[in-house]
């Protein structure tokens, strides 16, 4: 499903991500983990071509990310985003928030995505706060809405940078259940997180990015439990 091969970006003289490679299968979640600063946030972003790279290529479901010909928005359009800061429209009603794009880009008509838009916030449990403004809910509840937007456009794929990092404490585990829900159903994944504890549960496998590279991938086991590089053994006995 995602196919990141040689991908090296430079902001300026700085070289944030190094010579990149790694793949995702269809169904399979795949969680990115590492210091503040290492590029994960920056190498996800370019997967949906949020962020432009300078060598390497990138392909999602056999469409080249970097290609001048593709048709980004259409490409983002299937692959659901969640940031940090959930991003949601705060001038809008959660309802609302729901069914814009799928009404823009997908061009159902209003009753279609207001249907698809409620089968989803019923799903993330916030349906009785559909008719309310982002600033009434809690973080944890923004999230889940940013989630369930995302799911609206019925992607192929969803990528997950930070989304528990912005969240008090007590709100992050209603997030991390509906990811686990969704990692449940098949849906393909790659998430950057700092919950190693979630990291072990739900992926398939683990990667490590260190200093703008994939220093180490493995099973979550082997990961967790038989780490290879110095890097990896200094981060996890900080983090665990």
């Amino acid at each position: 499903m995602i196919r990141i091969e040689n991908v090296s970006k430079w902001y300026g003289d700085f070289q944030v991500l190094k010579n990149c490679s790694t793949s995702v299968k269809k169904g399979e979640v795949v969680v990115i983990c590492g210091p503040s600063g290492s590029g994960k946030s920056t190498l996800i972003k370019t997967v949906n071509g949020l962020e432009d790279f300078q060598e390497g290529t990138i392909y999602v479901n056999n469409i080249n990310i970097g290609d001048p010909h593709t048709n980004l928005p259409k490409l983002r359009a299937h692959v659901g985003m969640v940031f940090q800061h959930f991003e949601l429209f705060p001038h809008l009603t959660i309802r609302d928030n729901l069914t814009l794009a799928q009404m823009k880009v997908l061009k159902r008509s209003r009753d279609q995505a207001n249907k698809r838009g409620m089968e989803l916030l019923d799903r993330v449990g916030l349906i009785k706060h559909a008719d309310k403004f982002p600033p009434q809910l809690s973080g944890g509840q923004q999230q889940r809405v940013a989630i369930a937007r995302a799911l609206a456009m019925d992607p192929i794929c969803m990528l997950f940078d930070e989304p528990t990092s912005a969240l008090d404490p007590e709100m992050v585990g209603e997030v991390l259940t509906i990811i686990k829900e969704l990692a449940q159903s098949g849906m393909t994944m790659l998430i950057v997180t700092h919950e190693m504890g979630f990291a072990k549960e739900v992926s398939n496998r683990c990667m490590f990015f260190s200093d703008g590279n994939i220093t180490e991938e493995n099973a979550p086991k082997e990961f967790f439990e038989t780490p290879q590089s110095p890097r990896l053994k200094e981060f996890l006995s900080k983090v665990l």
